[in-house]
């Protein structure tokens, strides 16, 4: 439990350097109707950062989505995706940072950990599956790697020799299919 107290706190401290003005936290409250809204509960490190730093606007490049709230929040990026048929967006993962050029960075509620995947829709052909990658295990390495300026979204990481870039999820044709969908564009 100190882990997870500690990485939140770190993760509060980049974020107030990162914006003065930061949104306030959301409550159990508003957790618990996002929870009802999407039809999945959180995991604990990702309500967490709602809850003791900031209702989105801090992170990575171009920031975390707000859970809730007015315009573009996580939840309301959730439920196109889930109510339409669609075909490349599996159940239970929750987009939380939106990339840009159609990617995106979302978290597996789905398993304990919160593995970080990335949705990169650009270069599929035929099979959504390969838009798929895991970014990171789990949420807090994720956070991990942004704090210590080791994420691939870096340029300095970026563009080293020896460079690592996320590698194919493993369980995205399994999860596409699984969930009544065919996976195939």
């Amino acid at each position: 439990m100190t882990e997870y107290l500690s990485l939140l706190a770190r993760v509060r401290s980049r974020a107030e350097q990162q914006s003065a003005d930061l949104p306030p936290c959301v409550s159990e409250q508003d957790i618990a109707q996002a929870e009802s809204t999407l039809g999945f509960s959180l995991p604990p490190v990702l309500s967490g950062l709602y809850r003791h730093v900031a209702n989105g606007g801090f992170g990575p490049e171009y920031l975390l989505f707000p859970l809730t709230g007015q315009g573009r929040t996580a939840v309301a990026e959730y439920g196109p995706l889930r109510t339409t048929t669609s075909e490349y967006w599996p159940r239970g993962v929750l987009p939380i940072l939106d990339w840009g050029c159609g990617m995106s960075a979302a978290v597996d509620c789905t398993r304990p950990e919160a593995p970080v995947l990335l949705f990169e829709p650009n270069a599929v052909t035929d099979n959504w599956a390969d838009a798929w990658f895991q970014d990171s295990p789990s949420l807090a390495r994720w956070l991990t790697s942004w704090l210590d300026g080791t994420g691939w979204w870096e340029e300095e990481v970026m563009m080293a020799e020896d460079a690592q870039e996320p590698l194919p999820w493993p369980d995205a044709a399994q999860r596409l299919t699984g969930s009544g969908q065919s996976g195939q564009r």
